[in-house]
This record gives structure tokens, C-alpha cells and sequence, in this order.
């Protein structure tokens, strides 16, 4: 499924309805390059869970949590990571997945790491506020979009 969004704003909205689509155990990886709207896509799912807009990125901090009633969003950045042992020791393994929802940038570093039922979204870059995204899920969100 391809989606063009023309502002921040309309990748946001484009998110957030996904968002309101997710359920614990769904593992979102992205695929775009620095500027695409990772982290603006991001704040969309999280908006969409529930959490709130408070969402940056966690090019530092590897990993950033937000927590809700219901479901924990963890929100990862896999740019520097190069191996497995460099994965484990983000602590990678311990999180539970299983009960909550994940995104992860720069999904390539560890795709050969990530669950068989992987979301991937790729974010292109066409100019300065149009994005094209688009969502690999195998079907399950089609509906949402018709």
C-alpha cells in the first residue's frame, strides 16, 4: 500500500490512523534515509496508541519508552548497530515485544534479526514536506485505507 502525504502534518495523520490499527506484538520497521520522517512518523503511532505527541528521536539514547494504559511503545534507533553483539548489548532481547509495540529506524542494520510478521514501512523523501509511504503488511491494513 502507497500513501503520498503533502505536509508533517498529513504524515501524522497518515501514522496516527495506523496507530489506532495496532495491536501488542506488532514490530514496525522502518526503511528511509536521514530527514525522511522516521521519527514524525513516530509521533503519529504514538498519537494513535494513545501516548501522546511527546515522541523524539532516539539517536542517543537507542531507545526511547512510551508507556500507556494499555500498550508500551518502544521506539528504537539502529544506526549505529553493526552486529548481533552489538544489538544484544542495546538489550534488545529483553523487551517485551510480545505485550507491546515497537518501531524501529533504520530496520536494515538488524532485519535478519526481526520477527517473521514484521511491519515494514519505507519513507521516501520527494521534497521538502511530500513524503511517499509505504506500508508492507501483508494486507492487514488495506481496509483502512479504501
Amino acid at each position: 500500500m502507497k500513501i503520498v502525504t503533502h505536509s508533517p502534518e498529513e504524515t501524522i495523520k497518515a501514522a496516527e490512523k495506523l496507530g489506532g490499527l495496532l495491536r501488542a506484538g506488532d514490530m514496525i520497521a522502518y526503511k528511509g534515509g536521514l530527514g525522511a520522517g522516521k521519527t514524525t512518523f513516530t509521533r503519529g503511532l504514538a498519537i494513535g496508541l494513545g501516548l501522546g505527541d511527546n515522541v523524539t528521536s532516539p539517536t542517543f539514547a537507542l531507545v526511547n519508552e512510551y508507556r500507556g494504559d494499555r500498550l508500551t511503545l518502544y521506539h528504537f534507533d539502529m544506526y549505529r548497530i553493526e552486529s548481533e553483539d552489538d544489538l544484544e548489548s542495546t538489550g534488545f532481547y529483553d523487551y517485551p515485544f510480545e505485550e507491546n509495540v515497537a518501531a524501529v529506524e533504520w530496520s536494515e542494520n538488524i532485519a535478519e534479526f526481526l520477527p517473521d510478521n514484521t511491519i515494514y514501512i519505507t519513507i521516501n523523501r520527494i521534497n521538502e514536506l511530500e513524503r511517499e509511504i509505504i506500508i508492507e503488511d501483508g494486507g492487514r491494513f488495506a481496509a483502512a485505507w479504501n
